[in-house]
């Protein structure tokens, strides 16, 4: 649903005719969508494991990496 709402915004602020109704229309939706996004990353963040400084998350899980070395 984003990425529709995303072209039709682009759509519409290039259109030298949207009207105020539009716009606030337009503005509305995307204030759902963009709350929808957050609410997902937010969801997706509390699931992902925490690091301490100094610790590197990529260590091992690039292909060839450290992990599966011998």
């Amino acid at each position: 649903m984003a990425a529709e709402l995303l072209r039709h915004a682009r759509a519409l602020l290039d259109a030298p005719k949207a009207d105020r109704r539009e716009l606030r229309y337009l503005a509305d939706r995307l204030c759902e969508a963009l709350r929808d996004v957050l609410r997902v990353a937010e969801s997706r963040g509390a699931r992902l494991p925490s690091y301490g400084e100094g610790d590197d998350p990529d260590v091992g899980t690039a292909p060839g990496g450290a992990a599966g070395a011998s």
